[in-house]
């Protein structure tokens, strides 16, 4: 990440990566309109003229928060994608996610979600980008499970755009209530519930997973 950081001017007198990790805190926990610059500052410790030059300004702060964000606190989602079997690939993201979202040393929820919720003056377009990126994550599940129809583990007929979307609503869905306060059991126990609507194959069902 360090290298997509801006090099401008002397030599920063902080360390970029961690001011940009309480950066994320504060996007997290009061979204990219209820943050104000000098929410951001104080909690990175740097002035508005040291953002600017090492991030640019609020939008690209924000796409950069985002980008370590899916690279750290996300990364469980691309590891899931390597499980041999669809309904492993769908068991580890959705429990591995309900984990994250209840995470004693980060906010409830995810950042993703929460950070773009609403529309305010700039015309939506944080609202667009973090919809993309979710979407990306959508389409990247729909070809581990469309792969998995063409090699036989999930039945003929499946719709992997339509199961991965599925996937994604509980997800989805568990980050809002996460940030609600419900509780990992209680994510965990929807979890439970939604992979029972997911096929399975002969090789899961007989290791008994």
């Amino acid at each position: 990440m360090a290298e997509k950081i801006r090099e401008r001017g002397r030599p920063r007198a902080f360390d970029a990566d961690v001011a940009l990790d309480r950066a994320i805190e504060v996007f997290w926990r009061q979204g990219y309109e209820g943050a104000s610059l000098s929410d951001l500052t104080d909690a990175m410790g740097i002035s508005r003229p040291s953002m600017y030059a090492a991030y640019g300004n609020k939008e690209e702060l924000f796409r950069l928060a985002v980008a370590r964000y899916a690279e750290a606190d996300m990364a469980y989602a691309r590891e899931a994608l390597a499980e041999p079997t669809a309904y492993q690939v769908i068991e580890k993201f959705l429990r591995a996610n309900a984990d994250a979202l209840t995470r004693a040393d980060r906010p409830s929820g995810c950042l993703s979600i929460q950070g773009g919720l609403s529309t305010g003056s700039d015309g939506g377009s944080i609202a667009r980008f973090l919809a993309a990126s979710r979407l990306a994550g959508e389409q990247a599940l729909a070809e581990r499970l469309s792969r998995a129809v063409d090699e036989g583990d999930l039945p003929a007929g499946t719709d992997p755009a339509a199961l991965a979307r599925y996937v994604m609503v509980v997800s989805e869905g568990n980050a809002v209530h996460a940030a609600a306060g419900v509780d990992r059991a209680s994510l965990h126990a929807t979890v439970e519930i939604a992979l029972r609507a997911v096929p399975r194959s002969a090789g899961d069902a007989e290791a008994g997973v």
